[in-house]
């Protein structure tokens, strides 16, 4: 049996500083299968938050150039999949905006895979 974890609303979220591990920072290769994914952004999570799929609540981290191992920021947006079981947050630097097709072109290297749709804060 496949466990279920409950889907958080991630709106409270938006506007809040949050400080995130980096998991795969810029240039990490992902492969599964025979796709080969390279991420031009960090890509982390909030530690000890759990998203949809039971695991840590991921986040996308734009506006920093360089790969981190850690980075305090402002969550900004939020991805919503509506063909997958968690959605993701977007942060930035404190000060630092983006419009939401910007968000959107930023994640889109992982997110032509799915569903998705891209809301600013």
């Amino acid at each position: 049996m496949v466990q279920e974890f409950p889907r958080p609303d991630l709106r409270p979220y938006l506007g809040k500083t949050v400080t995130i591990g980096i998991d795969r920072p810029i240039g990490y290769v992902h492969r599964k299968g025979d796709k080969t994914l390279v991420y031009p952004i960090n890509y982390g999570y909030i530690p000890d938050v759990l998203g949809g799929d039971g695991e840590e609540l991921d986040v996308f981290l734009l506006g920093v150039d360089h790969p981190v191992d850690t980075y305090t920021g402002k969550v900004i947006g939020i991805v919503y999949r509506a063909d997958d079981v968690e959605d993701k947050l977007i942060m930035a630097p404190e000060g630092v905006s983006f419009t939401a097709e910007e968000m959107a072109a930023a994640v889109h290297f992982q997110e032509k895979y799915y569903d998705s749709t891209v809301v600013g804060g």
